[in-house]
């Protein structure tokens, strides 16, 4: 099985899941008639993989005990004809969901908890594959914060790139503290604690600490639209 070259920071093992299953999606997609014809019941065991040079291959699977990596679901080809075309695809897609996450997971294994948490939220804001394969739309949660709602005494920005700070009111103030504690800081993954300064990324819908992406509220006052630093990274890597 291909391995890239050792990734250990979370942004390193990001692209390299990112690469992986930009291969899987495409086996599942716009290659799925060469997947589909690859998958013959009549061979032995085989595998789906997805490569960190966004390729895929349909093949038997590692020889080597235990193998470098976590294996992908073992025998994927003897089902096929057993199932409706599209069930069976989505069958495959969610065992690629599984694997992609080990492999991820296990390169991972050194990250310290806030490391796993942001890697769980870069891996979180992409679609499934299984999403992508049944054309199912994944549903984003944000903290919402509407400007006659109470707030958690931080600055949001609006759809129009106002940034607007509402003040903290006593009533039902316990259960909306509830609610956005479950927030995690999209750079640190550390939980939202009273009073501090938070800014929203008006392309991902992530949260950050101001002081994790270096962002003050008199800073956000000049901004339009914020892009977070790993989006502006995204689209700095376009061609």
């Amino acid at each position: 099985m291909e391995m890239s070259s050792s990734p250990r920071t979370v942004e390193e093992i990001f692209k390299d899941y990112n690469a992986r299953r930009i291969g899987v999606v495409r086996a599942l997609t716009h290659d799925v008639d060469e997947f589909y014809g690859l998958c013959d019941p009549d061979k032995e065991n085989l595998c789906l993989y997805g490569h960190p040079n966004e390729t895929w291959e349909v093949t038997l699977p590692a020889e080597e005990v235990p193998p470098e990596l976590p294996e992908p679901a073992l025998g994927i080809n003897f089902a096929r004809d057993g199932m409706n075309r599209r069930d069976w695809l989505s069958l495959v897609a969610v065992h690629s969901d599984s694997w992609l996450l080990s492999v991820a997971f296990y390169l991972g294994a050194r990250l310290n908890r806030n490391e796993r948490k942001r890697l769980f939220s870069l891996i979180n804001d992409l679609p499934t594959v299984f999403e992508v394969v049944t054309d199912r739309k994944p549903i984003k949660e944000k903290p919402t914060v509407d400007s006659g709602s109470k707030s958690r005494g931080s600055t949001k920005r609006s759809n129009d790139g106002q940034v607007k700070s509402n003040p903290r009111t006593d009533e039902g103030y316990e259960e909306e503290e509830d609610e956005h504690s479950e927030t995690l800081c999209g750079s640190c993954g550390g939980n939202y604690v009273g009073d501090e300064f938070w800014i929203g990324c008006d392309i991902c819908e992530r949260w950050f600490h101001g002081k994790c992406v270096k962002i003050t509220p008199a800073k956000a006052d000049s901004i339009k639209q914020y892009k977070c630093p790993t989006c502006s990274l995204k689209k700095g890597s376009r061609p």
